[in-house]
């Protein structure tokens, strides 16, 4: 089982990725598509066209990873993103989704209680030190 920290982030290509990629054709998508750089130490996730293979791709300070899963039955979630126009190629998820999917538990069904949490500490947040209620 892969084990993700909470406050690491996650991205996932909502379009279908050519499986035969590697190091070099995954970061290259990661760049110009995403617009982000994989030694920010993100995780980025690929799916095939059936979705039933993952790539996980990522950063581990001294150099890039790997892994790929394989359905031996079913599909992994059709991830949606929140522009309707296509225009979005990646889906910007935490870590908890993350295990969900790799779980096959649909996301969609999965409803969320309203939890207090400290929001996580930023430049602009970094001012105003009072918690707030946020739907998880």
């Amino acid at each position: 089982m892969l084990a993700v920290p909470s406050q690491m982030k996650v991205f996932a290509a909502l379009a279908p990725t050519d499986m035969r990629k590697s190091f070099c054709g995954l970061i290259g998508i990661v760049e110009t598509q995403f617009g982000r750089q994989i030694e920010d130490g993100d995780l980025f996730l690929f799916f095939n066209r059936r979705r039933d293979r993952l790539k996980v791709l990522f950063f581990t300070g001294d150099g890039t990873v790997i892994l790929y899963k394989r359905l031996e039955r079913g599909t992994f979630e059709a991830l949606r993103g929140a522009e309707a126009d296509g225009a979005q190629t990646s889906l910007r998820m935490s870590a908890e989704e993350l295990r969900l999917l790799l779980e096959g538990i649909e996301l969609s069904s999965v409803k969320r209680r309203k939890w207090w949490r400290r929001e996580a500490h930023d430049e602009s947040a970094a001012s105003s030190a009072q918690p707030v209620l946020t739907q998880r």
